[in-house]
C-alpha cells in the first residue's frame, strides 16, 4: 500500500514525520516527492515518478504550493490535510471541493464543509508522538514554554509569556526548538500554559496534545475545542478564563503536588490512548474504506471552468501570477462568471507578488 503526498518533508516538518512513521509502522509506504516540480506540474507525471502506483494521494496545507493539474480526473482517491481551516474559510472550503475528502484540524468545521457541499469531510484534530516523551520525574522547570511571539496574532503571548518568566522558573522560552527538544522541554516542565492565536484562543492546537502526552500539566483558556476531544476539564487538564488567574493558578497548582500530578496523569493516559498520530491514520484509513470506489470530489460534477478558478484561486492565494495566468486563460470564453471574477484574483496574485519580490513578474 503506498501513499503519495504531494510536498516534501521540509514543506511542513512539524506535521509530515510523525505521519509517515504512523503509516509506515502500519505497513504502507509514504513516499514524499522527489524532485522540485511546477506547482501546476500534471498530477499524473508525479505519479509517474512514484515505485509503484498510490492508493492514496495526500495534499497536506504546507509550505509548498503545488496544486497539481487534473485532480478531478485521479482515478485514485485524493485527500487535503488542512490545517488553519479557520484562517480564509471561504477559499480553503473552495480549494477542498477538488479533493475526495478534507480533514480538518478544528471540530465543528467539518459540519460547516459538508453543510457547504462536501460529503468527505471529516475531524482530524492534532495529536502526539508518545514515543517523544520520556516518563520523567525530574522535572526541574517550574514552567515550560515554547512557541513563536512574533506576527500579529500573538499579543496575548508577548504580553504573558515575560510575566510568567519573571515569576516562575521556565525554559529559555526565546528560542526555537526541534521536535525532540519540545518534547524535552515539556517532559522536564510541571506545567505548561497555552496560549492561542488572538484570534483563535479556543484552538486545540499541536501543543495542548503535546504537552498532556508529557506528563506536564496543561493549562489552557476557556471555552476549549479540547472538550470535543473528549478532554474533561478539571480530569485532563485545567482551564482559566481571565489572564489574571494564571499566575494565581500555576501557584496554586505548583504547590499542591497530588492534585497536579493526579490531573497530568489523566491526561497523559487519555491523548496516549486515544490522540496519538496512529489513532489518526487510523481514522484516515477508516475514512477511505468508507469512500471505497466512490469519488466524491464535488469538483468531480463541475464543469471545466469552475475547476479552473478554483486553480486561479489557489494560485492567486499564494501569490503565484503566472499560474494564475495560465489558468484564465483556459478560462476565458468558457465561463462569464468565472471570466469576470478572475480578472479580480489575477490583479490580487500580481498585486501580491509584487509585494515580495519588488519587481512585476511577466
Amino acid at each position: 500500500m503506498l501513499i503519495l503526498c504531494l510536498c516534501r518533508e521540509i514543506h511542513n516538518w512539524k506535521l509530515l514525520p510523525s505521519y509517515a512513521d504512523a503509516f509506515r509502522l502500519r505497513g504502507w509506504d509514504f513516499h514524499y516527492l522527489d524532485a522540485d516540480y511546477a506547482f501546476d506540474a500534471p498530477l499524473s507525471e508525479l505519479i509517474a515518478r512514484c515505485p509503484a502506483v498510490p492508493d492514496l494521494i495526500m495534499h497536506f496545507d504546507s509550505g509548498l504550493p503545488l496544486l497539481p493539474e487534473g485532480l478531478v480526473h485521479s482515478p485514485i482517491p485524493t485527500m487535503r490535510y488542512d490545517v488553519d481551516t479557520h484562517t480564509y474559510l471561504n477559499r480553503r472550503m473552495r480549494w477542498a471541493g477538488l479533493f475526495d475528502l478534507v480533514s480538518v484540524c478544528h471540530a465543528g468545521y467539518e459540519k460547516i464543509f459538508q453543510e457547504h457541499g462536501h460529503p468527505g469531510a471529516f475531524l482530524l484534530g492534532h495529536a502526539a508522538r508518545p514515543d517523544f516523551f520520556s516518563d520523567r520525574t525530574d522535572r526541574a522547570c517550574e514552567l515550560g514554554w515554547v512557541g513563536t511571539l512574533d506576527g500579529p496574532f500573538y499579543g496575548r503571548r508577548r504580553a504573558m509569556i515575560p510575566r510568567l518568566a519573571a515569576t516562575f522558573h521556565m525554559n529559555d522560552w526565546r528560542r526555537a526548538y526541534a521536535l525532540k527538544e519540545v518534547a524535552e522541554i515539556y517532559s522536564s516542565s510541571k506545567i505548561v500554559v497555552n496560549i492561542s492565536r488572538d484570534d483563535f484562543p479556543e484552538d486545540a492546537n499541536m501543543r495542548v496534545f503535546e504537552v498532556q502526552a508529557s506528563g506536564a500539566l496543561l493549562i489552557t483558556s476557556l471555552p476549549t475545542q479540547l472538550t470535543a476531544f473528549g478532554y474533561q476539564e478539571g480530569v485532563h487538564f485545567v482551564g482559566y478564563r481571565e489572564e489574571a488567574e494564571v499566575i494565581p493558578l500555576v501557584q496554586r497548582l505548583l504547590a499542591d503536588d497530588e492534585l497536579r500530578m493526579r490531573i497530568a496523569d489523566a491526561g497523559r493516559e487519555f491523548t496516549r490512548r486515544c490522540h496519538t498520530y496512529d489513532s489518526r491514520v487510523a481514522t484516515i484509513l477508516d475514512q477511505l474504506a468508507r469512500v471505497g470506489s466512490r469519488m466524491p470530489a464535488p469538483a468531480r460534477q463541475w464543469s471545466e471552468s469552475r475547476v479552473r478558478f478554483v486553480y486561479l484561486d489557489f494560485f492567486s492565494g499564494y501569490a503565484l501570477p503566472r499560474c494564475a495566468w495560465s489558468q484564465y486563460r483556459a478560462i476565458v470564453g468558457h465561463g462569464a462568471r468565472e471570466t469576470v471574477q478572475g480578472v479580480a484574483l489575477l490583479a490580487k496574485a500580481w498585486a501580491r507578488n509584487l509585494r515580495q519580490t519588488g519587481r512585476i513578474v511577466p
